[in-house]
């Protein structure tokens, strides 16, 4: 099975010309390295994209003493995969027929650009009327907000879905930078969202639509994604 993991591209803590733009953001190393060895150990054949292509920038607090998990510390020595992350390709050049699952780790970098991203709304668009697969963690299921579904209503209204919520964002002290509040946004486009405790595991399936709300629930929404590929491919 051909997986396809969708990266930001966008490295600025707010919009380059405001006075909070000193900060530096990208993908959480853990939301992509948890889930891409576990896909790894699966047996998935994963490429890698991003809006602009080449290297995504990494959120530098996703690469603190803290943070060094077993399959962080993997990721930053594994040569091959260092490398096919330098070189993810363009959105633009990817076509959904080609991938039977598709999942983008969180980091706030996809709020200012996954967001908005055309193609990458497009990707999801068809993933979700061929049936296939579709899985975000933390800061990822932003990039639902626009997508349509098959009826060319919004794909989020009605459906159970969880993401990083307002009272995790307090807690990192990021609610006056951030361009929206995911949890408000998800609300406001009529999905069912729900939340645990700040920053535990919890992950949401509803159909093909795999949400986790925080870092800690990559592992249980690739674990979901691989099963709901299994079955699919039965």
């Amino acid at each position: 099975m051909k997986l396809l993991i969708i990266l930001t591209s966008h490295s600025q803590l707010g919009e380059m010309k405001l006075a909070n733009s000193q900060g530096k953001t990208g993908f959480w190393i853990e939301e992509f390295s948890t889930p891409y060895y576990l896909f790894k150990k699966a047996g998935f054949e994963i490429t890698l994209a991003s809006p602009k292509g080449g290297q995504p920038p990494i959120d530098p607090r996703s690469d603190t003493r803290d943070t060094q998990t077993p399959s962080v510390l993997q990721y930053k020595n594994d040569r091959r995969l260092l490398d096919q992350m330098a070189n993810t390709i363009p959105l633009s050049d990817v076509n959904a027929k080609d991938f039977d699952v598709v999942f983008y780790p969180g980091g706030h970098g996809p709020l200012w650009d996954l967001t908005n991203d055309e193609d990458s709304i497009r990707l999801i668009e068809s993933f979700w009327k061929a049936g296939k697969p579709i899985g975000a963690v933390c800061h990822g299921p932003a990039v639902l907000l626009h997508a349509k579904d098959e009826k060319e209503g919004l794909l989020l209204n009605g459906k159970k879905v969880t993401g990083f919520s307002n009272t995790e964002e307090e807690a990192i002290k990021l609610t006056k930078v951030v361009p929206f509040l995911l949890e408000d946004q998800l609300k406001m486009k009529g999905a069912n969202y729900s939340k645990a405790h700040d920053f535990t595991p919890y992950v949401v399936k509803d159909k093909m639509l795999i949400t986790g709300q925080n870092p800690a629930s990559s592992e249980g929404v690739a674990n979901e994604l691989i099963n709901a590929a299994k079955k699919r491919k039965l």
